[in-house]
């Protein structure tokens, strides 16, 4: 009698999917707001909560970068995305421990640091163009979690990958 069990990593693939395909909308969705405020500023930062005045020129100009960069991050979650569900693909074949994924790996921690970075920035532009007058209320921080999950998926690409050596050498040996 054969059982046909499903695959576990199935749900994830779903996920990492939709995802992606999330991120790409909202990235248009940002653009499109960017170009809003360049056509039609008044009405859309009215719209937004800040209406036109002579002293929020600066606000708009922060607003305005801070939309840039969000687009900037779009193709730096894509391939954080893309390169994860690579990685689920070789886990549902049987095959994770290779050089591929540990170089992967390296490259998802890599674009982390990006959007940590990003966030940052974000964070710098949101304080630097607020005021107590029209306050730019974004919440952001340093977060001590995040960075260490960098640090986290630098040593697991160095695991992966002498996880992977070590496998080619007992299959040379064999």
């Amino acid at each position: 009698m054969t059982q046909s069990y499903s695959d576990p990593l199935a749900p994830s693939r779903t996920v990492l999917r939709a995802l992606t395909k999330l991120n790409l909308l909202m990235g248009l969705l940002i653009l499109a707001l960017l170009f809003a405020t360049l056509i039609a500023a008044a009405p859309v930062f009215t719209a937004l909560g800040v209406p036109p005045s002579e002293f929020n020129s600066m606000l708009f100009l922060g607003m305005r970068l801070i939309m840039a960069l969000g687009i900037c991050a779009v193709p730096v979650v894509h391939f954080v995305l893309t390169r994860l569900l690579t990685i689920v693909e070789t886990v549902s074949a049987g095959n994770p421990f290779v050089v591929a994924n540990a170089a992967r790996l390296q490259g998802i921690a890599w674009a982390i640091l990006a959007l940590e970075l990003i966030h940052f920035a974000v964070g710098m532009v949101a304080a630097s163009v607020s005021s107590a007058g029209v306050p730019l209320n974004i919440s952001w921080g340093f977060s001590l979690t995040r960075w260490l999950a960098v640090l986290l998926l630098f040593v697991l690409a160095r695991v992966f990958e002498q996880g992977a050596r070590m496998r080619e050498e007992i299959e040379g040996t064999v």
